[in-house]
C-alpha cells in the first residue's frame, strides 16, 4: 500500500516566494530560516519534491545536504562534499544543473561552465578557499540567488568542525547579502526533528545563526488524508474510513505519514464487514501509545531524578518554569528519598533535552517536545491513580 507521492505545491510556492522575492516583512529570512519538526513527519520529502523545485523554478542555485544520511561523519565534510559537488557541476558545461539555471535565468555563459579563481579541492580546507570567497564568485556569475538547504542541521550542534562551518556560513551570508548591488543573496534554511536544538541556532547567544527566523515545520493535514483515501480505496473497498475519521485518527499519531498507512494497513486486514470509522480510532491509538512508550522508557532510563523533573513539567501544561527553586528541589528530594541540588536538576535537563525529549520554549521555560508522549504520561498517571483508588 503506497501513498504515492503527495505534492504541496502551494505552500513550497510560498515559502519560494517569501525566500527569493521577499516583501518587506520577509526580508528578516535573509538572516537564515530554521525549521524543525518531529520526525517522520514529512519535511525531507517536502523539500525534495516541493521546495527545492520552486526555488530553482524562480532561478536559484539550490545545494542540498542531508547531515542525517551519514550521522557520524564530521558534518562540516558532508557540507563542503556537497557544496563541491554542486560547484563541479555548475562548471561543466553539459551538467543538468548549469542547463537548468541557463533555461530559467536565460544566462548565456556560451558554449562554457562557471570559471572560479580557486581549486574546488581546496574548499574547506585548512588554508584553502572561503566559503564566502566561493559562494560571492557563484552569485556573481549567475547573476542569482543561492540557496544552501542542511537537513537534520543539529548535528552540527557540539562538533567543533561544524560550529566552525556554520560560522563561516553565516560570514557568507554577511559578505554577500550586505553587498549595496550584490546581483543575488545567499540564504541558508536548515531543517531538524530536534526542536531544541534546532531553536537554539537561532536564540542562543554564542550561535552563528542568532537571531535569524524560526518556524514549525507546517504539518500535514486533510488535503493529504483525502489524498491517501483516494490511492487505498480500490484496496480497503468498504472497510475505508470516512475522512473526518481518519483525519481525527491522522492527527492523533501526530500527523506522521507512516503511521497512518501502518494504520490503513491494520484495517486491511480486518474482516470483511468491519466497520472501519469504530475501529480505526482504536487502531491510531494503540499505535499512538506503542510510539509514546518508547520515548517514555527514554525518561526511565535516565532514572529517577528526570522522572521526577519530567513529571514536573509534564504537569505544568508544557511550558514549566522555576524548576530550581527551593519548592522544586524539595519536591525533587522527597521523590527520591535524598537531597536533590540545583546542579543535578540542570544535568538532567541537558540529558532530556538531549535526547529530543524536552525542549526550551523560552529562557527558562521548557516544554515536552512530543505533544504525544506528554499526552501520554497523563494518561499513564491517570490508569495508575485509578488502581491505586480501586485497591
Amino acid at each position: 500500500m503506497s501513498t504515492a507521492t503527495y505534492h504541496r505545491s502551494a505552500l513550497a510556492a510560498q515559502m519560494a516566494q517569501q525566500l527569493l522575492r521577499p516583501s518587506f516583512l520577509d526580508t528578516s529570512l535573509r538572516s537564515g530560516l530554521f525549521l524543525s519538526g518531529q520526525r517522520r513527519v514529512g519535511k525531507t520529502t517536502f523539500l525534495a519534491s516541493d521546495l527545492i523545485p520552486a526555488l530553482e523554478a524562480l532561478g536559484a542555485v539550490v545545494i542540498y545536504v542531508d547531515l542525517w544520511s551519514q550521522p557520524q561523519a564530521n558534518p562540516a565534510e558532508l557540507v563542503h562534499a556537497a557544496i563541491r559537488k554542486a560547484l563541479g557541476e555548475l562548471q561543466a558545461p553539459g551538467s543538468g544543473l548549469l542547463k537548468r539555471l541557463k533555461s530559467v535565468t536565460g544566462l548565456d555563459l556560451g558554449v562554457a561552465g562557471f570559471s572560479f579563481g580557486f581549486k574546488l579541492a581546496e574548499l574547506g580546507k585548512p588554508g584553502g578557499v572561503s566559503l564566502a570567497q566561493a559562494f560571492t564568485e557563484v552569485v556573481d556569475q549567475a547573476q542569482t540567488d543561492v540557496v544552501l538547504i542542511v537537513d537534520e542541521v543539529q548535528h552540527a550542534l557540539g562538533h567543533t568542525e561544524g560550529d566552525a562551518m556554520l560560522h563561516a556560513l553565516k560570514a557568507t551570508r554577511d559578505a554577500i547579502n550586505t553587498r549595496p548591488a550584490t546581483p543575488g543573496h545567499f540564504l541558508f534554511v536548515g531543517t531538524g526533528s530536534h526542536r531544541a536544538r534546532v531553536q537554539e541556532l537561532a536564540v542562543k547567544g554564542n550561535q552563528a545563526f542568532n537571531g535569524a527566523v524560526t518556524h514549525e515545520f507546517p504539518l500535514l493535514g486533510r488535503e493529504f488524508v483525502d489524498h491517501v483515501l483516494a490511492q487505498v480505496q480500490p484496496q480497503l473497498g468498504d472497510k475505508t474510513p470516512s475522512g473526518e475519521v481518519t483525519e481525527a485518527a491522522f492527527r492523533a499519531m501526530g500527523h506522521r505519514p507512516e503511521e497512518l498507512m501502518k494504520a490503513l494497513n491494520v484495517l486491511r486486514g480486518l474482516p470483511v464487514g468491519t466497520d472501519a470509522n469504530t475501529h480505526l480510532p482504536t487502531i491510531a491509538q494503540a499505535l499512538s501509545a506503542a510510539a509514546a512508550d518508547i520515548e517514555l522508557q527514554k525518561v526511565e532510563a535516565l532514572g529517577a531524578l528526570a522522572e521526577a523533573v519530567f513529571a514536573r513539567i509534564c504537569g505544568m501544561d508544557g511550558d514549566a518554569r522555576g524548576l530550581f527553586t527551593t519548592d522544586a528541589l524539595r519536591a525533587y528530594s522527597a521523590t527520591l528519598g535524598r537531597d536533590v541540588a540545583a546542579p543535578e536538576v540542570q544535568a538532567v535537563l541537558g540529558q532530556l533535552m538531549g535526547a529530543n525529549l524536552l525542549m526550551r520554549v523560552r529562557h527558562g521555560h521548557y516544554g515536552v517536545t512530543d505533544p504525544l508522549v506528554e499526552a501520554a504520561w497523563r494518561e499513564r498517571q491517570q490508569a495508575i491513580a485509578l488502581m491505586q483508588r480501586a485497591s
